[in-house]
């Protein structure tokens, strides 16, 4: 048996499905034993970039281990801003860096890199296989920290060497899962317990680490009259069947959850990392729990740090606190979110005579999408229309580049939630900048075949970069982008692509894309003037919007603008 058929049957006995990856000589041994074992299957990208995407899709949606493969020097390299992605989302992912031959590293050889200081910034672990002796016993280390520490574990292994002799089996055992309760002590407990008790406005802040905690959650909020706000990783696990959800906060959140996140006298942070300092409250009491201690108090003040996982503590802490009847608190944090809902589905109306708005399209794309759709969205719009206009169900997934905030992650990340749930449907909420920077990849859904539904908002420009130019004062460069009819390109291509230009048309033009059978493509030309409103505006940035709004009227170009203007202020 050689190291790569080795590899293996190591990757099928820990539940691998796949390999996502670009084939290249140094990985030809690993290839090879892939076609020749068969029960893995081997998905052929056009970048390794999407290739470690969709493997982190794949990660994400499961909580199983996910596999990418990358050939020696530039192969391998392009892997890392998917290795970035899914070791900051917490996904459990292998990644097979291929190697030039071991006999000539060190030498500057033809398309030499160091693989194990490239990763080092995006991976639990990373090692190279030099020799026969180090098998199985690194790549089983570099699965267990991947699984065990959910992130990116890289095994570093030159061609040659991958058709040695393999050792002699030792420690040849699946990766070990464990799922242990992890709560805080019962004395941790009881101050947590007091300080709710001495609070009277109690928000709870969600994120990712919520997940399989829904009802514990709605159990806590019930008791205590708590309204819910969520980050944006946390509105999959949370903002469904909730009585108490009053919306996101943060730069792309709502109003009422800002607001009650900064009305708080006691701010309960459950499962969340939220970056953002000033959105956080200036004299609130702040507990956080989060089952990994380093994450305690590094984004805020905090007065109690507890490590746990939510769905333990909140089990152990419930018996703890008595249900209160005041819901005074509560109700005025509903009201604000019932109030922020309705302007921002005032937003998504039909049409104001300024071109489709990317709200509506999103808020039809959910209204039509299956009850247990995947949608995975671009980082900049496409995340702020799927924050706020995409419905969650229990079953409903939502990802995205949230934590690392890559360009592009949106087609990749649907590729993959198709390979691994043939039967669901999946939306890719696509900006115009993401699609075209690994378009190419659309040939891998043609050619799997694959019914993903790509929506592109296609509105010329990388809009939010835009933005913040805006609110800088200055006048956007070099945000334009001349795009191509993407439907007919798509058609071109063999898959089914649909072009929309008039607000009229989008809702049978959505319905027909996930009526298809097949992959389609729907290229929808949104109005490109539309405003991404913050839940608060700070002085700086409403002086440095006004500088560009002036100087864009003073050089007669402000049609567009006083309308947008218009309708988002003065209105």
């Amino acid at each position: 048996m050689t190291i790569a058929s080795s590899l293996v049957q190591h990757l099928v006995a820990a539940g691998v499905q796949r390999v996502h990856g670009v084939v290249g000589d140094s990985l030809n041994a690993i290839v090879e034993e892939i076609h020749k074992d068969g029960r893995l299957e081997w998905v052929h990208y056009r970048h390794e970039e999407a290739a470690a995407f969709a493997a982190g899709a794949e990660a994400q949606l499961t909580g199983r281990l996910a596999v990418c493969a990358g050939s020696c020097g530039p192969g391998n390299l392009h892997l890392i801003n998917g290795l970035y992605d899914a070791h900051r989302s917490g996904a459990p992912l292998l990644a097979i860096a291929a190697h030039i031959p071991s006999g000539e590293i060190g030498t500057s050889y033809f398309q030499e890199t160091n693989p194990a200081q490239l990763f080092q910034e995006c991976s639990h672990y990373r090692e190279t296989i030099g020799s026969a002796r180090q098998m199985p016993r690194v790549l089983q280390m570099a699965m267990q920290h991947a699984i065990g520490l959910s992130g990116v574990g890289v095994v570093i292994l030159s061609g040659d060497v991958a058709m040695e002799s393999a050792g002699d089996g030792a420690l040849n055992h699946p990766p070990l899962v464990a799922h242990p309760v992890i709560r805080p002590s019962d004395i941790e407990l009881g101050q947590l317990a007091s300080l709710i008790s001495a609070s009277t406005r109690i928000t709870l802040l969600c994120g990712a680490g919520c997940a399989g905690a829904h009802d514990e959650l709605i159990a806590l909020a019930g008791k205590l009259l708590s309204p819910i706000v969520h980050a944006l990783r946390g509105k999959e696990h949370v903002a469904y069947d909730n009585p108490f959800d009053v919306g996101m906060t943060g730069l792309i959140g709502f109003a009422s959850g800002y607001r009650a996140v900064k009305d708080a006298d006691l701010l309960l942070m459950l499962g969340t990392d939220f970056p953002y300092k000033d959105f956080y409250p200036e004299k609130a009491t702040v507990i956080q729990v989060d089952r990994r201690p380093e994450r305690l108090g590094r984004r805020c003040r905090v007065d109690l740090g507890l490590v746990g996982n939510v769905k333990d503590t909140i089990s152990a802490l419930l018996p703890l606190v008595a249900a209160r009847t005041d819901r005074s608190f509560l109700d005025a944090c509903l009201g604000r979110f019932a109030s922020s809902t309705e302007k921002l589905l005032s937003r998504a109306g039909l049409s104001d005579g300024s071109g489709i708005h990317p709200e509506y399209l999103t808020h039809i794309v959910s209204s039509l999408a299956a009850p247990d759709a995947i949608f995975t969205c671009d980082v900049g719009e496409p995340t702020v229309w799927a924050a706020r206009y995409v419905s969650m169900t229990r079953d409903r997934r939502l990802i995205g580049s949230f934590n690392h905030g890559s360009m592009a992650s949106a087609m990749p990340q649907a590729i993959g939630a198709q390979l691994t749930y043939p039967g669901r449907q999946v939306v890719s909420l696509s900006g115009d900048g993401g699609f075209a920077m690994l378009m190419g990849d659309l040939l891998t859904i043609r050619q799997y075949k694959l019914p993903v539904k790509i929506v592109i908002f296609n509105n010329g420009t990388l809009g939010f970069v835009a933005m913040e130019m805006k609110v800088a004062g200055i006048q956007p460069f070099g945000t334009d982008l001349d795009n191509p009819d993407f439907a007919a390109m798509a058609t071109a291509m063999g898959i089914k692509g649909i072009r929309v230009e008039k607000a009229l048309d989008v809702a049978g033009a959505v319905q027909a894309a996930l009526d298809h059978p097949g992959p389609a493509l729907l290229d929808v030309v949104v109005n490109s003037a539309e405003l991404v409103m913050p839940p608060t505006i700070k002085f700086e940035q409403a002086k440095g919007f006004g500088l560009y709004a002036l100087k864009q009227l003073f050089d007669g170009e402000g049609t567009e603008l006083w309308q947008t203007l218009r309708t988002n202020f003065l209105e």
